[in-house]
């Protein structure tokens, strides 16, 4: 009785493994979708003329709540990826005059409005929390 016990535990912890693994890959999937979704986005709207710096990284998060993912580390990896997307789309669509490289901006990213590092900081929280929220 206590092999049968055994075996239906190990059976369990072996589907339960396999369940997180399946919830990291989707909320993975649905992060990356929805930071290329957000970068395609940004753009058309800077064509339309307005500017929507923070919803790369928001997009980021909404995607990711696409699995459940109790794992604290997940929801920091979102917001890490929010503000590296937040920064390229922001050289990509406006390099300084003085050198348009990516190495001169992230040297002189202070130099940037305060807008602007405001909104990537809030596109890094929604990134954050919207995952972080789902997987709680």
């Amino acid at each position: 009785m206590r092999n049968y016990d055994d075996c239906l535990n190990r059976s369990k912890a072996m589907n339960t493994s396999s369940q997180e693994f399946k919830q990291v890959g989707m909320a993975l999937l649905g992060a990356v979708a929805g930071g290329v979704a957000g970068y395609f986005i940004f753009f058309w709207l800077i064509h339309q003329g307005f500017y929507g710096i923070s919803i790369p990284g928001a997009l980021i998060g909404m995607g990711a709540r696409l699995g459940r993912v109790r794992q604290v580390a997940f929801p920091v990896v979102c917001a890490i990826a929010a503000v590296a997307l937040g920064v390229f789309c922001e050289w990509s669509s406006a390099p300084f005059t003085a050198d348009a490289s990516l190495g001169y901006f992230l040297a002189h990213l202070q130099d940037l409005r305060p807008l602007t590092l405001i909104l990537i900081a809030l596109g890094a929280v929604l990134a954050f929390w919207v995952p972080y929220r789902r997987g709680s």
